[in-house]
């Protein structure tokens, strides 16, 4: 039985999926992908098994994602399951496939929240003063 483990990141999200042999079920957080809430979450993780219906149809994925928000998360184990997918067919097609839709489905988003800085209420925000 062939399985394979990959990652994907988004912001403070973390998302690991395994892949393998099996008959197209795929489970976030111990949660079918069909009763996965909120919907848009749910559509965004679903792309890259419409993309490759034929081979989604293959193989069992378990997606285990943690930090950062509902669309963090769902970026993460989207990215996660399409770099799964890709290694485990090893068919270089998938990837391309994935890289004509959408680039950030094999290379994770790296943009992150700038941090606060002294002086302001957020991290470009100042203070203002005036003299008259």
């Amino acid at each position: 039985m062939k399985a394979v483990l990959a990652t994907g990141r988004r912001k403070a999200a973390l998302a690991r999926a395994i892949v393998r042999d099996g008959s197209g079920r795929v489970f976030i957080n111990r949660r079918a992908l069909d009763a996965y809430e909120p919907e848009l979450a749910r559509l965004k993780i679903s792309e890259p098994l419409q993309l490759v219906p034929e081979l989604a149809k293959r193989v069992d994925i378990r997606v285990d994602v943690e930090g950062g928000g509902f669309m963090g998360q769902a970026d993460a184990a989207r990215t996660a399951i399409a770099r799964g997918l890709v290694e485990w067919s090893e068919d270089p097609k998938v990837r391309e496939t994935f890289k004509q839709y959408d680039w950030t489905l094999i290379k994770s988003d790296v943009r992150f929240k700038e941090p606060k800085k002294p002086c302001g209420r957020g991290a470009r925000a100042k203070v203002q003063k005036s003299y008259r």
